[in-house]
């Protein structure tokens, strides 16, 4: 009898050191694979996923805060100057509308023929573009924007305003560009 005790505790004996060593093989085995996965699925991220992955800058900002900013931006230099100090991040912060159609500080700015705001956020580091170029009459930005790329003289800033529509808001500061523009139209 105690010889099959003996041999059942030896079997007992063996299950539980076969079962600890392979548990522990398998774990040191899936370990790198498991990190290799997990290197795999970074890298199979785009590039924005990672950027918010690995280069997290906090929150978005607040969006009536962007709403407000956009707004302000058509027609209110003074509330702008207020609130880019205490939010420098609302200076290229971005309104969506809807259906694509995306309107920056300065887009707000450009297509109200607002040229102090405009100017004031460009001198802050505002991205610019063709529109805020028409708006504001630099006739060498836009013509040399349309002589490389000629199919804009179609594209539409923000609630689909044309480039003409920019160039007329600039008032007589942009007359040689509604001149130029009407040229090509014709």
């Amino acid at each position: 009898m105690s010889g099959m005790i003996n041999t059942e505790q030896d079997n007992q004996s063996r299950r539980i050191f076969l079962k600890s060593t392979l548990t522990g093989a398998i774990s040191l085995a899936a370990f790198p694979a498991l990190a290799l996965a997990q290197e795999q699925d970074t890298t199979e991220l785009s590039g924005r996923e990672k950027d918010r992955k690995f280069n997290d800058k906090g929150p978005p900002l607040d969006e009536a805060l962007v709403f407000e900013f956009v707004q302000k931006c058509h027609f209110d230099l003074d509330i702008v100057k207020s609130m880019l100090p205490k939010e420098p991040n609302l200076l290229n912060s971005c309104w969506d509308w809807g259906s694509g159609d995306f309107e920056t500080g300065l887009g707000g700015a450009s297509h109200m023929g607002n040229r102090e705001i405009a100017l004031y956020l460009i001198e802050h580091g505002a991205r610019t573009n063709i529109f805020a170029a028409t708006m504001l009459g630099h006739l060498d930005i836009v013509q040399g924007f349309l002589n490389r790329y000629p199919d804009m003289i179609n594209c539409k800033g923000p609630h689909g305003i044309s480039l003409m529509r920019h160039a007329e808001k600039g008032g007589k500061e942009s007359k040689d560009v509604l001149d130029y523009l009407k040229t090509l139209s014709e």
